[in-house]
């Protein structure tokens, strides 16, 4: 029995296009037998909810985590009304999206906004040692690069399995970008694939009623800018480029084109991979670019003579401007998810805004929270 036949016919897919009448989830076809949606007429997905929760920290990132921590987490942030969660196939090469998985699967599907991510389509492989450190634990499966229209639809199917759950809202297409050490120069060559594969055939799964958005999730806002011109994209996930620490060019280069197209942001590692909230490392390269620390203590400074929580005001910074839908702290301790969602509902006080714009520590047009 091939693969596609098999998983037509196992429980989870047979329910998921149960639920779906007359529409193919793990075929790529030209026409479906309802009407596709105008996507023109209406306003392209977001979220719910700004406050949301990163996957990251539960495929053992930076370090292992034991699974039942991992859970404890994610129900402290369930109990304190978050509900947004963003996965991938590349955090933990697995671990992540079964940890997530194992969680939300009883949750009735309605009531959270789920997202991950397509490029890698994962291989079994004893104790894989992936090229980056950034994995700790052990791994049983590696992974190969995959943009095409066919790895797509592939990569969905594994990941609806992996997880366990009937559906995924948003699907990104992760890592095209220049930053990524297995591309470096060909991530063009990469890009051209996807434009080719991947985007055409996510937005016929947004058509189809599979999904409700797509967009990249990336670190470097040339993808992003790139995928507006070539696409029709609904969202895209911008890790490592709107923060505290470095924004302007997010602020004055990306924002205002997805703005144009009613593209929304979503603000991954608005910690700065926990730089801002008193972590020793900075984003996931292993190095402290020029300037960071100096800088960060000059907010921590001002923090002070507010008595403000800097870590509050990160996550506060990240989530203000208007085209930003939802902002997704990692956490995989339940004090971790406590504090991420407590600060999203702490006030600060306007005087604290005003005096970093005053020191040149945010942009002059960065939008504040209002107080």
């Amino acid at each position: 029995m091939e693969r596609r036949e098999f998983l037509l016919k196992t429980p989870l897919v047979a329910a998921c296009m149960a639920s779906i009448p007359a529409i193919g989830l793990l075929t790529s076809t030209n026409q479906t037998m309802q009407e596709p949606v105008n996507n023109k007429q209406l306003k392209k997905f977001r979220p719910a909810d700004k406050a949301g929760f990163g996957g990251v920290a539960l495929g053992n990132g930076f370090q292992q985590n034991p699974d039942i921590e991992c859970l404890q987490s994610m129900q402290e942030a369930w109990d304190a009304g978050i509900r947004y969660f963003d996965t991938s196939p590349w955090y933990g090469l697995g671990i992540s999206e079964r940890r997530m998985g194992l969680f939300l699967k009883d949750k009735k599907r309605e009531d959270f906004t789920l997202s991950t991510k397509i490029g890698r389509i994962l291989t079994p492989q004893e104790n894989f040692k992936p090229g980056q450190l950034l994995w700790k634990g052990k791994m049983n499966a590696g992974y190969q690069y995959d943009y095409t229209a066919e790895g797509v639809r592939r990569s969905v199917e594994d990941s609806l399995q992996r997880m366990g759950v009937s559906s995924i809202d948003i699907v990104f297409i992760h890592d095209l970008s220049p930053d990524n050490g297995d591309m470096k120069d060909k991530w063009v060559e990469h890009f051209e694939v996807a434009r080719k594969g991947a985007m055409p055939e996510l937005t016929k799964m947004r058509e189809e009623g599979i999904i409700k958005g797509w967009g990249l999730g990336v670190n470097t806002i040339e993808p992003i800018l790139k995928t507006i011109e070539v696409a029709d994209p609904d969202i895209f996930l911008s890790a490592c480029q709107y923060s505290l620490i470095e924004h302007e060019a997010a602020l004055n280069k990306v924002f205002p084109e997805v703005a144009k197209k009613d593209i929304s942001i979503v603000v991954g590692a608005p910690l700065c991979a926990g730089f801002l909230s008193g972590k020793d490392r900075y984003l996931y390269g292993g190095k402290f670019p020029a300037g960071v620390k100096e800088k960060l203590s000059a907010l921590q400074k001002v923090a002070s003579q507010h008595q403000v929580d800097l870590r509050t005001a990160a996550l506060q910074f990240s989530a203000a401007p208007q085209v930003v839908s939802a902002v997704i702290p990692g956490a995989h301790t339940v004090q971790q998810a406590q504090e991420n969602a407590t600060s999203f509902k702490t006030k600060i006080p306007a005087a604290f805004w005003a005096q970093l714009k005053q020191q040149k520590l945010i942009a002059e047009n960065a939008p504040v929270p209002k107080g």
